[in-house]
C-alpha cells in the first residue's frame, strides 16, 4: 500500500468508527489530535492489535494527544436514521468535542461527514494514517468495554464475546431470549428475532 501522504495542515484530527456491523448498542466513534513533540510508538489499525495492546495505547493516546473525543450514535438514533447517517453524525460529534478546532480532517473510509472544516475520507486510513488508528483505538477499547458492561447486565446473550456482532451464537441467543431496549431493531436479524419480518 503506498504510503499516505498528508495534507498542508497544522493541526490534523484523525476519525474512526467501531460498531457499525453489530446488532446492538451504539456506534462509538473517535477524534484525536496527536502531538508530534511527543510520539506514540505502535499505532495500527485496532483490530489488528492484540487486547493488552490497545488498552496500553488507549491509556498512551488520552495521555499524549493534543485533543481526543469520543462521538456515539444511539440504537435509537440509529433505528431513525439508519447506519450510515448515524455513523456521520457520532463522526460530526466527536470532532465536534474536541477542545481545540482542527484545520483538517481525515476520516476513515470512503465518505466524509458534513464538517466546518476541511476533511478527506482515506480507505484503509486505520492502517495508513497514525491518527485514525489511535482514533479506531479509542473508539474500539471504549465500545468494546460498553459490550462488557452489558454482559454483566444480560450474561444469557454473550456480548463479551462476540461484542454484538451477529455470530451464530449471538443469533442463537436473540431468538432463544428476544431482543433488549439496546438492540437496533432497524437490522433484519433483530427484525426476524422480534417477529416484525
Amino acid at each position: 500500500m503506498e504510503p499516505f501522504v498528508y495534507p498542508e495542515a497544522s493541526l490534523i484530527a484523525g476519525v474512526d468508527e467501531v460498531g457499525r456491523g453489530p446488532l446492538v448498542g451504539a456506534v462509538v466513534t473517535a477524534a484525536v489530535i496527536l502531538d508530534p513533540a511527543n510520539p506514540i510508538v505502535g499505532l495500527a489499525d485496532s483490530k489488528k492489535l492484540s487486547e493488552k495492546k490497545r488498552l496500553s495505547l488507549y491509556d498512551e493516546i488520552k495521555d499524549k494527544a493534543l485533543s481526543w473525543s469520543l462521538g456515539r450514535a444511539e440504537p435509537e438514533e440509529i433505528d431513525r436514521l439508519n447506519i450510515l447517517h448515524a455513523t456521520m453524525l457520532a463522526m460530526q460529534r466527536a470532532v465536534a468535542g474536541l477542545h481545540i478546532q482542527p484545520d483538517f480532517v481525515l476520516i476513515d473510509g470512503n465518505r466524509c461527514p458534513k464538517l466546518p472544516m476541511s476533511s478527506q475520507a482515506v480507505v484503509k486510513g486505520d492502517s495508513r494514517v497514525a491518527e485514525i488508528s489511535a482514533a479506531s483505538i479509542l473508539a474500539k477499547v471504549t465500545r468494546d468495554c460498553e459490550m462488557t458492561e452489558l454482559d454483566l447486565r444480560f450474561p444469557q446473550y454473550g456480548f463479551a464475546q462476540h461484542k454484538g456482532y451477529p455470530t451464530a451464537l449471538h443469533l442463537e441467543k436473540l431468538a432463544e431470549h428476544g431482543a433488549t431496549e439496546e438492540y437496533r431493531r432497524s437490522f433484519a436479524p433483530v427484525r426476524r428475532a422480534l417477529g416484525l419480518e
